[in-house]
């Protein structure tokens, strides 16, 4: 090396010095460059004796040869030199920085160091005090910039892939200021001070600052809600364990602070062994392993009516993949490869059989990309005709046509005629290209974070679902709508094309996060407005949507969004309807349509007030029976009773209000029973209450209502001091009341 004295140059072997994946390929020696920090921090010697004092800061990888299969890092034969050599070079920008700023380690360096700031700020815990609250703000600071960069992104947290992993890392370090001793949100200021550090070398976060702190919000509110209940629970199941003598947290309570209350398994077992226990991980993982595999086949039974999916291998491996003539053809000629009936592989089925068809050749649309299937007919040349209903592949690309044979005899080689309900494909077409669409108009407005993590496009309508932290202003809504309906009167041509996934990134495509895409991708242009991957049918033009209007959006879960709309003729007959309610309501107020809102919210003010009145004429005349009823109390040695009935159709509310305010003008030192009956919608109704007093002498309401009810014909029950019953014969009202006296008597 030219210009290094020898003494500073070492020899450390294959293990530290020579470079390779692991497995069979490229490899090469390489020269890694370290910076020695000072004597105080460790003896001299270089890295071989204290990788303290040397920090490594850069590598160089002389990627020259190739090497065979071997056990270890440096057991593995040479096999020769690669044709093209290279040097590979990587080094540590943060570690140079933390050298140039004359700092001990990275977290310390200007990106980072006011963030930890900031969170000592908001805890009172110093940097430097202690190793444990060390770790901990140096988790807040890496993980709260993390997170920023990666809201910025257009990454939203959510249980699945990358949004997991921006929910995991922000929850972590929320759950270390907790720690720390914060008690309050937090998170706002701390994305407030890393967007003022980043923003200056990315302008564009501060540009989507506002998206990016919604985001952020949203995630903390939520995560507090759960660390709250989840904590709880914990606790308990720690105590539990702590006081039965064991050391390890039993792997179901782990899934169930997981499944039910969204707890990470690492913040369980972080939480845990803070407590000084250990997690059952192995007993946790076969739960989320049974939990998935019980899904898989919820999913795959629904889908394939439990066939075993050998039979479906067994005819991709006979005749190959069914090829999708459906982009250019609604029907075509073709032949049966394959045929199940009941899930079981058969050489024939006959009418009325519920069948499954594989086709080597169809025009029906499989089910997948959020797209129904097509339904049609499958016509034998020999006249039978399969009625088909539904269509899935359970294996990629078998497709198999679920239906019920209508006529004759179906068979395993016959030559068939497949149609489709070109009707229903065509307004399926329509939705598929208005939720396409709906995705670019709410990216629009709302930016990337509205990716679309779903949808359904059947025929005249669509649901579309999509990232969103908060809901979607109303006002927003109608510009989305606004923008579509604009893009329809353009006439827009929409085109597909398959082209190479290289290529598609290039020219902008859209792809759904979570599909799996081949080297191969379509793509389906909207004129200059949208560009996606999709596997859909289309229409030509978007003229021929005619309208598309959303019904509203709702939310689905944590950061999910969902809009509902209807497309076409279905979109026109909504509004129809709409039209001939708002005019009906202009007719009944006499009034324009413009004043509806403010002439029904005034009937309805009216309305309330009129409600409150009744509500108070009512209690007067609870009141003034309530002051009638407890005067004309009779005594049964030495019991107030008040037994009667009171006018028809009173409500069960009222009752009970009636039946205690008249208990409580009798004196408390006199045992009292108040029962009084009623009979609302034709059947009868009673409420009895009984004093303190009462109650020492045996007289308990539940009882008395029991038997009132049993007269009745029906049932009842409650507590000791106030107790409900009704029955089916409202002509023995009478006897009911008999039989509450004599109840009294006898207790008395």
């Amino acid at each position: 090396m030219i210009g290094v004295p020898a003494e500073r140059i070492q020899r450390l072997g294959m293990g530290p010095n020579y470079w390779s994946m692991g497995v069979p390929g490229p490899c090469g020696p390489c020269s890694e460059i370290n910076y020695d920090r000072g004597p105080e921090f460790g003896e001299e010697g270089g890295p071989a004796v204290n990788d303290e004092r040397y920090v490594e800061i850069w590598n160089l990888v002389f990627m020259q040869y190739e090497r065979g299969p071997g056990e270890g890092k440096e057991s593995f034969p040479i096999l020769g030199e690669l044709p093209s050599k290279n040097i590979d070079t990587g080094l540590g920008l943060e570690r140079l920085a933390m050298i140039l700023q004359g700092v001990q380690n990275m977290y310390e360096t200007d990106t980072l160091r006011v963030v930890m700031d900031k969170a000592t700020e908001l805890t009172g815990v110093a940097y430097g005090a202690a190793h444990d609250t060390d770790v901990a703000l140096r988790v807040v600071a890496d993980h709260m910039r993390t997170s920023v960069m990666l809201i910025g992104d257009g990454v939203t947290p959510g249980n699945e892939g990358r949004g997991y992993v921006l929910r995991r890392i922000m929850r972590r370090a929320i759950r270390n200021m907790r720690l720390l001793g914060a008690t309050e949100p937090v998170v706002g200021e701390l994305v407030d001070v890393v967007l003022k550090t980043m923003g200056q070398q990315y302008p564009e976060l501060l540009t989507d600052r506002k998206r990016i702190e919604t985001v952020a919000l949203a995630e903390e509110s939520a995560f507090l809600k759960t660390l709250k209940a989840g904590t709880n629970i914990l606790d308990t199941a720690v105590t539990d364990t702590k006081a039965a003598g064991g050391s390890v947290l039993a792997g179901d309570k782990a899934f169930l602070l997981h499944d039910t209350w969204g707890f990470p398994i690492d913040l369980t077992l972080e939480m845990a062994a803070e407590q000084g226990l250990s997690v059952d991980e192995a007993g946790f993982r076969r739960l989320m392993k049974e939990q998935r595999e019980r899904a898989k086949a919820d999913a795959k039974a629904k889908k394939t009516g439990h066939a075993d999916l050998s039979a479906y291998r067994e005819v991709a491996d006979s005749s190959g993949l069914t090829e999708f003539t459906g982009y250019s053809h609604t029907e075509g000629e073709s032949t049966i490869v394959g045929l199940l009936v009941d899930g079981v592989s058969s050489p024939a089925a006959t009418e009325g059989d519920e069948v499954e068809v594989v086709l080597d050749r169809t025009p029906f649309y499989a089910e997948g990309g959020g797209q129904l299937a097509d339904t049609g007919r499958i016509k034998l040349d020999t006249g039978a005709v399969v009625e088909v209903r539904d269509v899935q592949q359970p294996v990629p690309g078998v497709s198999v046509h679920k239906g019920v044979v209508q006529v004759g005899e179906v068979t395993v080689g016959a030559g068939v005629h497949a149609r489709i309900d070109v009707t229903r494909r065509r307004a399926i077409a329509r939705a598929h290209s208005a939720t396409h669409l709906t995705h670019q108009a709410l990216r629009d407005a709302l930016g990337p974070t509205a990716a679309q993590a779903g949808s359904e496009n059947s025929p005249g309508r669509f649901r579309f679902d999509f990232g969103s932290p908060a809901a979607v202003p109303g006002g927003v809504l109608m510009d989305v709508e606004q923008k579509i309906n604009e893009v329809l009167s353009r006439e827009l041509d929409v085109s597909a094309e398959v082209m190479s996934m290289d290529e598609a990134k290039k020219q902008g495509a859209i792809a759904e996060f979570g599909e799996k895409y081949g080297d191969r991708v379509r793509v389906v242009t909207i004129g200059d407005f949208s560009k996606e991957l999709c596997g859909g049918t289309h229409v030509h033009n978007t003229a021929q949507l005619g309208l598309v209007k959303l019904l509203g959006e709702s939310s689905i879960g944590s950061g999910v969004r969902r809009v509902e709309a209807l497309v076409g003729v279905d979109a026109y007959n909504f509004l129809a309807r709409e039209h001939t309610v708002v005019s009906q309501l202009t007719d009944l107020v006499k009034g324009r349509p413009e004043e509806l809102p403010e002439k029904i919210s005034g009937m309805l003010g009216k309305l309330k007030e009129a409600e409150k009145e009744i509500e108070r004429f009512r209690a007067e005349k609870v009141l003034q029976a309530a002051a009638g009823l407890a005067q004309g109390a009779k005594d049964v040695r030495g019991t107030a009773l008040v037994a009667a009935k009171v006018p028809d159709g009173t409500s069960a509310d009222d009752l009970r209000k009636l039946v205690l305010d008249v208990r409580g003008r009798i004196p408390g030192d006199r045992p009292a029973v108040v029962a009084l009956f009623t009979v609302a919608g034709g059947r009868p109704l009673t409420v009895i209450a009984t004093n303190e007093a009462a109650r020492e002498r045996g007289l308990k309401a539940g009882d008395l209502v029991r038997a009132a009810a049993k007269t009745l014909g029906g049932g009842g029950g409650g507590k000791p001091d106030v107790a409900q019953g009704g029955g089916q014969n409202p002509d023995a009202v009478g006897e009911a009341i008999e039989a509450v006296e004599r109840l009294v008597q006898e207790s008395a």
